[in-house]
């Protein structure tokens, strides 16, 4: 059973009760409702179930979504070197097109929406919380469950805030005067990464391993939660220019110990095919979900039902009849050639392109390169099998601006086309399929990553990372030609790391491009970069490499101690009455 039985969407416009001139949460309410008449109809229900319906978006079945979307797409993927905006061109969805070339301010809405719709999402949260403790056991039997349930997810919206916006407003449930007074450096980055790690920490002791409904926070979800955050509080920055500054092993043991409480518990793996991860019967809650946002469909809630709206505007055209946003980078695909020994050409991968459209003949050339065969899990190839689709291959007519932005598509995330788990019309491409915000391939390679940094048992970091690769040299899997079907549809070569040559500096290397190929368009590529403390140097090649082909790059360039962070937009600060300060880098306010 789904969360849409723990996720009934009666909150969309709920009022917090203590905030009535707060940026994030100035929206009319359709309906309000006190504390007094939810403690009275005994309805604390109705709170909880508004915080985690806000994992799919404050107002999931609205368009707000699709702008600021909770799979970070635009603000993970397209902002780093992994994706395109696309669409119908650079005009289209302007703020997103700034982002991508680096050229954000503090006027960009799509920056402000996203600030607002977790303000939003938090407030649910410490509403909810206030609610709990004002009742007792007797009223409620599982109630310390559910405070715990409730703390970890503020701590992922408080998460989200600081790897978007470092300096930001932090207050618990305790909290009942005017938000709009408080400062955004009251607390530094690192003290709200170790109050939400110290939350989820206390959380995880509380919270059951299996809870009665699928989608709710257990105490492996927590404990995953305290190892991704720590891996960022692991690596500290210095306040005024991002730098990384130290990387702390007390910390990184953090992450290790809380890995190995997922690893250890036989609960979690990998699922064996990798296209299983993209079909709603294999992909939704099995062994390889860690934490997912839940999603249904004909579910009784209106249109497709509680879909992913935030993928909606990225379905390809072609069957699915989509709007294209959110396309895979040149830079990305070439990634994935691999040498003659099956592994990947680190700093040698974008010398030469892989399958390049040549418009004059009509055909896709430099296809013949040894590639790692995730590529044709995540790339739309233009003549090349698409899923279990037998109408006809992927089509570059499927790419809406084709001039802009090549030919290739991003075709993880949706179901097949002719599935009876897609709907059909109106939302494009919409399944009930869920969203992993933390998947057990992300388990293995954040302690690999921890191992590494901390350079102790790099075999067992190596070891970890070739589980990975392992899953994807399993040739059950691998896509093949559409026209000659007992064929590949690329030369695949994917090999195992060896131990010899395995030093720390290789290792750190590998690992970094193992998380960029395994978890390639699902938002996390920026916020990697900015943990590493190699976005400028990352992102400044990519846009040198690239604007020989896409023009749009010309000007584009990434400020070091600057752009690692959006701005605090004007509309917040002249609602915080001057009291917010400004990320460093971007022009005062004053």
């Amino acid at each position: 059973m789904k969360l849409k039985n723990i996720a009934t969407l009666f909150a969309a416009g709920f009022l917090m009760m203590s905030c009535s001139e707060d940026s994030f949460l100035d929206n009319k309410p359709q309906g309000v409702l006190t504390d007094d008449v939810i403690q009275q109809g005994k309805q604390v229900e109705l709170l909880t179930n508004a915080a985690y319906a806000a994992l799919m978006g404050p107002n999931p079945q609205d368009w707000s979504v699709w702008n600021y979307p909770v799979t970070n797409w635009s603000y993970g993927s397209v902002r780093a070197d992994d994706a395109y905006k696309g669409g119908g061109g650079t005009g289209d969805n302007g703020d997103i097109h700034r982002m991508e070339v680096s050229d954000v301010d503090a006027t960009n809405g799509n920056i402000d929406g996203k600030w607002y719709h977790l303000y939003t999402s938090v407030q649910r949260c410490n509403s909810a919380l206030r609610m709990l403790e004002s009742i007792t056991d007797a009223e409620l039997t599982d109630r310390k469950v559910q405070i715990a349930e409730m703390k970890v997810l503020r701590g992922h919206y408080y998460f989200e805030l600081s790897r978007l916006f470092n300096r930001i407003v932090y207050f618990d449930e305790n909290y009942t005067g005017n938000i709009g007074n408080l400062s955004n450096v009251e607390f530094s980055r690192d003290e709200i990464l170790e109050k939400i790690s110290k939350d989820m920490e206390e959380a995880a002791k509380v919270l059951p391993e299996t809870q009665p409904q699928v989608g709710r926070i257990n105490r492996y979800m927590a404990t995953a939660y305290v190892a991704k955050v720590n891996l960022y509080r692991a690596y500290k920055q210095d306040p005024a220019t991002h730098k990384i500054t130290s990387i702390e092993p007390t910390i990184l043991q953090k992450v290790v110990s809380a890995c190995d409480v997922l690893i250890n518990s036989g609960k979690y793996a990998l699922l064996e095919n990798f296209q299983d991860l993209d079909k709603v019967s294999t992909g939704d809650n099995s062994k390889e979900a860690v934490f997912q946002v839940q999603y249904s469909m004909n579910d009784g809630s209106g249109s497709a039902g509680r879909v992913n709206w935030s993928n909606l505007l990225n379905a390809p055209q072609g069957p699915y009849s989509g709007d294209g946003f959110f396309l895979p980078s040149q830079d990305l695909i070439d990634a994935y050639q691999t040498d003659a020994n099956g592994l990947p050409a680190f700093n040698t991968y974008y010398q030469q392109h892989f399958d390049v459209w040549n418009a004059a003949l009509g055909k896709t050339e430099n296809t013949t390169h040894n590639v790692d065969p995730r590529v044709d899990f995540i790339v739309g190839r233009p003549g090349i099998t698409w899923k279990t689709y037998k109408k006809s291959p992927f089509q570059n007519t499927w790419v809406r601006d084709q001039a802009t932005y090549g030919q290739h598509a991003c075709k993880r995330f949706f179901v097949s086309p002719e599935s009876d788990e897609m709907f059909k019309g109106w939302p494009w491409g919409a399944s009930a399929l869920n969203w992993n915000i933390i998947s057990y391939g992300d388990i293995l390679l954040w302690k690999a990553e921890a191992l590494i940094e901390m350079n102790q048992n790099l075999d067992q970091a190596r070891q970890l990372i070739n589980q990975v690769r392992n899953r994807a040299a399993n040739n059950t899997y691998w896509v093949k030609d559409f026209n000659a079907p007992t064929k590949y549809a690329a030369n695949y070569k994917i090999s195992l790391y060896p131990s010899a040559g395995w030093t720390q500096d290789y290792a750190r290397e590998a690992l970094r491009f193992e998380m960029r190929l395994e978890n390639a368009m699902r938002g996390e590529r920026f916020f990697d970069l900015v943990r590493w403390g190699i976005a400028a140097k990352t992102m400044n090649a990519y846009y040198a490499r690239e604007k020989a082909t896409r023009t749009y790059y010309s000007n584009a360039s990434f400020t070091a101690s600057k752009h690692e962070y959006f701005p605090i937009t004007i509309t917040q600060y002249n609602l915080s009455n001057g009291s917010y300060t400004q990320n460093p880098g971007y022009g005062s306010f004053k």
